[in-house]
């Protein structure tokens, strides 16, 4: 599963965007059973602190942070630049149709800019036009990519679109493994990185989320790319625990998470993150109210490697 270059999982530098208007978006609150309503102005007063503390955070972790600021009251989400772009280290950078037409709005030709010039990028792949198409596909929260082993993971719903997601697959390069999940109300999973992250040594996920059907396939792909499976239930689920992201800092790997997630871990748990990663929890629970944690919030910069 790997070849001859092995690739990071965690990347040293991250994209953020710093809310002004932030709210509970309206238009994505349909499918996604995480979200709470969340319109007052004290609430964008949080979310704006929020970012600005995780980014100093992170920062003095030695995680590299490109801060980018969002004034427009059009852009409720726009905390989760994730969903809208990705890198990877063959120079790409993949560009997402999304599924809420607000969310549209925040694609930022001025960050794309940034990291073309900065980064090398120097492939673009734009699949936003389908979104006329009434297909979607929304960055990593609809995929979780294995970088190392060269596999994405995606948990199937309506914001995830199969032809997307395997034809996307093909061209960078990595094998697709697309699969059911549902919370214990039968409800699709709207993203997959609140079911599950991947560092470099381990896997945390909601097993129990996965349908029967295909978790067999998954603890055999685990088993090769030699992860270990942190399973969590669906209350550390809903307390946003598999929504994390591996990061390279100064003095080596950390997991990024909320202080939710972080406090709803269990003490065995830690001490397994604990033996390969410095866990480094983040307070975001304003912005956790629409229905997103630090992963969302987080987009990671893959370097670009020959």
């Amino acid at each position: 599963m790997t070849d001859a270059i092995v690739h990071s999982q965690s990347p040293e530098a991250i994209v953020m965007v710093r809310p002004h208007c932030f709210v509970s978006n309206p238009e994505t609150m349909a499918d996604n059973a995480f979200q709470r309503l969340s319109h007052t102005e004290s609430a964008a007063i949080s979310a704006y602190g929020e970012v600005t503390q995780a980014v100093e955070t992170l920062a003095a972790e030695g995680v590299t942070v490109h801060l980018f600021e969002d004034t427009s009251a059009a852009t409720p989400d726009s905390v989760f630049p994730n969903n809208w772009f990705s890198t990877h280290h063959h120079g790409t950078l993949v560009k997402y149709p999304m599924y809420a037409p607000n969310r549209r709005q925040e694609y930022r030709q001025d960050i794309m800019d940034y990291l073309t010039q900065v980064y090398d990028y120097s492939h673009v792949v734009d699949l936003r036009d389908a979104a006329n198409q009434h297909e979607f596909l929304e960055g990593t929260g609809s995929i979780v990519f294995d970088h190392r082993n060269k596999v994405a993971y995606a948990a199937a719903s309506k914001r995830t679109h199969e032809r997307l997601f395997y034809s996307l697959c093909e061209s960078i390069g990595f094998q697709g493994v697309l699969f059911d999940a549902a919370d214990e109300n039968g409800i699709p999973v709207y993203h997959s990185n609140v079911l599950m992250c991947i560092s470099r040594q381990f896997v945390m996920i909601g097993m129990d989320m996965v349908a029967p059907k295909d978790r067999k396939r998954l603890y055999s792909l685990f088993e090769q790319g030699g992860l270990t499976v942190i399973e969590l239930s669906h209350q550390q689920i809903r307390n946003f625990c598999g929504n994390a992201i591996e990061l390279k800092g100064k003095a080596g790997r950390l997991l990024a998470l909320s202080l939710t997630a972080f406090n709803a871990l269990t003490d065995s748990q830690k001490m397994i993150i604990q033996q390969s990663n410095k866990l480094v929890p983040l307070a975001v629970s304003t912005i956790e109210s629409a229905g997103g944690s630090v992963r969302c919030m987080i987009a990671g910069i893959h370097r670009r490697i020959e």
